[in-house]
């Protein structure tokens, strides 16, 4: 494996739920603002058998909960790649994040593509494109807590009974309050290159935290394949009952990203070769 034996903090740092000695793609997931890797675990049953999963739970929460919860996005990013770098290399890495996750998968794979060892794909759902004005629809972080909650719950994505929990209420609030703080304050460099791979981009067609209309500007940040998805549902659109549709979409245009990016290194094994 490119870059070395894989450090205990490495592989710490992610949900594995089913660890394959020899997989055709492996698919790094990262979460959105206040989530972890446990919501995108209905995955492991919907890709193909020969497909490896990776779960990254950022700064303090999940496999990572030991570390501080991090707000700034330069450094979300690093610690993202740092934790990436070993998986590139040996098997095909298609990277995928929602919403914060969106904008730190994108900043990784730029962080990984200057050090010559990018993903095969990146896709990224429910965030308006780099440099794009980004709509009201993220809550304040100053907010107080009753209604900090009253805006998260109102876009989707919460645990129904997270409110009587006080505790993990508490451990919750502040966490996405970093994670927030990290988006509000995010400013792309306009100066760097492109990425060279392929790229998708998902989003609901009800999004209110990033409208349709402000995803078509992903375009300009891939000099490779550019696909753009827009799907019933808001900004959680794929959870829910509509998993295996969206499972099915991100298994697609992986592989057809695999079957068309020039200077593909990879040789692409279909199913029933």
């Amino acid at each position: 494996m490119s870059g070395g034996s894989l450090a205990d903090h490495t592989i710490g740092a992610f949900v594995r739920p089913r660890v394959l000695s020899d997989p055709r793609v492996r698919l790094v997931v990262v979460h959105h603002a206040g989530g972890s890797a446990a919501a995108y675990f209905p995955l492991s049953r919907l890709l193909p058998d020969d497909w490896e999963l990776l779960l990254l739970d950022l700064p303090g929460r999940g496999k990572s909960h030991t570390q501080p919860p991090l707000a700034d996005m330069s450094r979300l990013a690093a610690w993202a790649a740092d934790r990436l770098r070993p998986w590139t290399g040996d098997v095909p890495l298609a990277l995928f994040g929602h919403s914060l996750g969106a904008v730190v998968a994108y900043e990784a794979a730029l962080l990984l593509q200057a050090e010559g060892r990018p993903p095969v794909w990146l896709g990224v759902s429910g965030r308006a494109a780099p440099g794009h004005p980004v709509p009201d629809g993220l809550p304040d972080t100053e907010l107080p807590d009753d209604e900090l909650m009253r805006h998260l719950t109102d876009m989707g994505g919460m645990h129904p009974r997270i409110a009587e929990l006080p505790d993990f209420k508490a451990r919750f609030l502040h966490l996405v309050r970093n994670d927030l703080r990290a988006v509000a304050d995010y400013r792309p460099d306009p100066a760097r290159p492109p990425l060279g791979i392929p790229l998708t981009v998902f989003g609901g067609s009800d999004d209110h935290v990033a409208p349709p209309g402000t995803q078509v500007g992903w375009v300009a940040q891939t000099l490779s394949r550019f696909e753009r998805v827009v799907v019933n549902g808001g900004h959680f659109h794929f959870l829910g009952p509509a998993f295996p549709d969206f499972a099915a979409l991100l298994t697609e245009e992986i592989s057809q990203a695999l079957r068309v990016a020039p200077d593909n290194p990879w040789e692409y094994r279909t199913s029933d070769a």
